[in-house]
């Protein structure tokens, strides 16, 4: 799954830890989010979409066309 996650959270200055800190998550698991080695929880996706006020499919495509 491809992501936004990255760039949403360099456009804050925020790090890896302090972004996992803010979902409640390990920094391990946004490092694997943002190399598409991890997919997140559906609950996950929601957090994050509400801690970046964005619809989920502007941070996550599923790479389907």
């Amino acid at each position: 799954m491809k992501n936004r996650l990255k760039v949403l959270r360099a456009e804050r200055d925020w790090t890896q830890a302090d972004l996992a800190s803010r979902l409640d998550v390990s920094r391990q698991t946004i490092v694997a989010i943002e190399k598409g080695k991890y997919d997140p929880s559906l609950s996950l996706a929601f957090k994050t979409a509400r801690l970046f006020a964005q619809p989920i499919e502007t941070i996550f495509d599923d790479e389907i066309e």
